[in-house]
């Protein structure tokens, strides 16, 4: 005996899940960017960087949730820094930059001290091409 009712259909139209995480609050359907953890013992709130994969104690907050967010009376909010955006040059990278460059257009005076029969300044350095120098043991 069959069913008259026919095949089952969901009262809600099932469409392909979406891979973009989206905010854990109650009708929010923005895309989440950060994920809020609580540290019970410490009475600590952790928003950080969105997490790998979705944890079952962790919450997914969209940009607007995340900055809005607020603790409990008593409580620690800790905001960690997202490092997924680009890192800007601090003065001493710069700094190494410049002086990288300036070494390399100095003229080679090794190349014209070996050339002319002269001993070079360091025993050690066996060969050179470019920046790199290749030592020799001090074994040998």
């Amino acid at each position: 005996m069959g069913s008259r009712r026919g095949p089952l259909k969901s009262a809600v139209p099932s469409n392909v899940v979406s891979p973009v995480r989206r905010c854990s609050r109650t009708a929010c359907g923005r895309p989440a960017v950060a994920t809020l953890t609580y540290v019970y013992a410490d009475s600590t709130a952790v928003l950080g960087p969105l997490a790998t994969y979705a944890e079952p104690h962790c919450y997914d907050l969209c940009a607007e949730h995340s900055e809005r967010l607020t603790a409990p009376r008593g409580w620690e909010v800790v905001r960690l820094a997202d490092a997924s955006g680009p890192a800007r040059p601090s003065g001493d990278d710069l700094e190494a930059l410049a002086n990288a460059v300036r070494e390399a257009a100095r003229p080679q005076e090794r190349a014209a001290e070996a050339g002319g029969g002269a001993r070079r300044a360091d025993p050690m350095e066996v060969a050179r091409r470019g920046h790199l120098r290749v030592l020799r043991s001090p074994d040998s």
